[in-house]
């Protein structure tokens, strides 16, 4: 059984650590606010984007193959998976969720014969994926999941690095991995086509398509706006992670907050406890003796 002052060490160390959870809550709380801001307001700009592609696809789909990025390989072989996790852990199941889907995206294509290559983005997902898939990492993102805040350049950097090994016919699909912020509370995991490029619906009014005159022509246009469009879908999925990280982050420093309260709790009765003990003992030890004399 632990000593008195053993114990007493051990209740100021939970109360210490209980102090940090509550500090990191805090701070993660007024990081959630700015990050959601940030993912809400870039949805509306990615659902455009692709509206604007489905008119754009559909006006040249039947012009010849069109544009790389929207076309494709013609093949199903290589598969690129991006993976977008945290620098960092303490998030609760945040990082653990993006990298066991992963793994079970792997192993499907795997069964199905294919082969897969992986870009991480965050040192967890690189740490966690490259003790069994080591040899399909062929690229680590660094210095980017975590700024303080993420920049359209650091997702340019990303797509620059997807078209370079496009270009260079190094896969045939890629795919971008991170969990989609619901709410602070709920975070989904999401897998999103970047190449080829999956247009959306085509912007419509009433049930009517709607009609468009480009200019330059369409073909130049897609041209310039493909390679946007890659890097704007990532820099959505990099934002909707970030939010995501710092929501899970204050749930679980919330939980171990509580937690150390509950364990300081518990601790201090076995502390009471175990002094009303001794202080008997003593008394019992002290009667004893003075009935002997």
């Amino acid at each position: 059984m632990p000593s008195l002052k053993d114990m007493r060490t051990r209740i100021n160390s939970v109360r210490a650590t209980r102090k940090i959870t509550s500090a990191m809550k805090l701070v993660a709380g007024s990081k959630l606010r700015r990050a959601q801001e940030h993912a809400e307001a870039a949805r509306p700009f990615a659902q455009k984007m692709a509206a604007m592609l489905a008119n754009l696809a559909a006006a040249v789909k039947d012009q010849g193959e069109g544009h790389p990025l929207l076309a494709g390989t013609g093949k199903d072989e290589v598969h690129l998976i991006v993976v977008a996790t945290a620098d960092r852990g303490l998030c609760g199941a945040f990082n653990s969720s993006i990298v066991r889907a992963t793994r079970r995206r792997i192993q499907e294509l795997k069964e199905q014969g294919k082969s897969v290559k992986l870009i991480c983005v965050g040192r967890k997902g690189r740490d966690m994926l490259r003790r069994e898939f080591g040899d399909l990492i062929v690229e680590f993102m660094d210095g980017i999941a975590g700024k303080r805040r993420i920049g359209f350049a650091d997702a340019e950097r990303i797509a620059q690095k997807v078209l370079a090994l496009y270009e260079a016919g190094q896969f045939d699909v890629a795919t971008i991995v991170f969990n989609r912020f619901k709410s602070a509370m709920a975070q989904i995991v999401t897998f999103k086509q970047l190449v080829p490029v999956e247009p959306g619906e085509a912007a419509t009014g009433e049930g009517v398509q709607a009609i468009y005159e480009f200019e330059p022509d369409e073909e130049r246009i897609l041209a310039e706006l493909l390679p946007r469009n890659l890097a704007v879908q990532i820099y959505g999925a990099l934002l909707e992670n970030a939010a995501s990280e710092q929501g899970a982050r204050m749930v679980a420093m919330d939980n171990a907050t509580r937690n150390a309260g509950e364990m300081i709790d518990r601790l201090t009765l076995r502390y009471n406890r175990q002094r009303q003990a001794n202080i008997t003992k003593e008394l019992i030890e002290i009667v004893s003796g003075a009935e002997a004399v």
